[in-house]
């Protein structure tokens, strides 16, 4: 029997960034996406798709930032890797950026429109499936005192309904933030929190593939 495969397509805080560090990664007994294959086991495959920066559609202006635009390389991916059972997404902290200026009601139109909607509708080239989707709502995001993401927390504190209310209308699966911690740069999950969503995403998927 072929393994369960499960792509995790997100930012940053998929990819495993260390908060506060220079473009240091937790390791493979550390971050979430590899915790969660060690406890999915053999009968899965975990696809790690993380990438610091990735937005859901708008464009990184600054030197050597180019390609992250999650929408752009969104299909790519997923042809990448078919076929794909489930799509584990947890996006949208980018686009809080005071630079992009969107409101958190903008962030969740764009992130049904052109995420969800496109995982959801994009059929295996080798089978007859659509992928399923998770979605996974963003922590809470708040700004270090560089005016990055100023107003971001206040935003961010809407993710948990926002995202909630586009899971239920898309008939998806969905995790909350809650108890998922950020660290000294209060965008980055500390290593509990990673712990804590592989926790959160191995019940849900379980119950999901029981």
């Amino acid at each position: 029997m072929e393994p369960i495969r499960i792509l995790c397509y997100g930012d940053s805080n998929t990819w495993g960034y260390i908060s506060g560090s220079n473009h240091l990664r937790y390791g493979n007994n550390e971050r979430w996406t590899r915790l969660l294959a060690q406890k999915l086991g053999d009968n899965f495959e975990i696809i790690e798709e993380g990438l610091n920066s990735r937005t859901l559609i708008s464009n990184d202006t600054r030197p050597g930032k180019e390609g992250k635009n999650g929408y752009e390389y969104l299909i790519p991916c997923l042809d990448t890797h078919d076929p794909i059972d489930l799509v584990v997404v947890i996006l949208g902290t980018n686009e809080l950026k005071k630079t992009y200026n969107k409101t958190i009601e903008e962030i969740g139109e764009i992130f049904d429109k052109y995420i969800v909607k496109t995982i959801l509708n994009r059929k295996s080239q080798i089978s007859d499936k659509y992928p399923k989707l998770l979605i996974v709502a963003p922590p809470l995001a708040d700004d270090d005192g560089s005016g990055k993401y100023e107003g971001a927390y206040e935003k961010s504190l809407k993710f948990n309904d926002i995202y909630g209310k586009i899971a239920e209308d898309n008939n998806c699966y969905f995790i909350d933030n809650n108890g998922l911690e950020t660290g000294i740069d209060k965008i980055h999950l500390t290593k509990e929190s990673h712990k804590l969503l592989a926790e959160k995403l191995y019940t849900e998927i379980c119950n999901i593939y029981q």
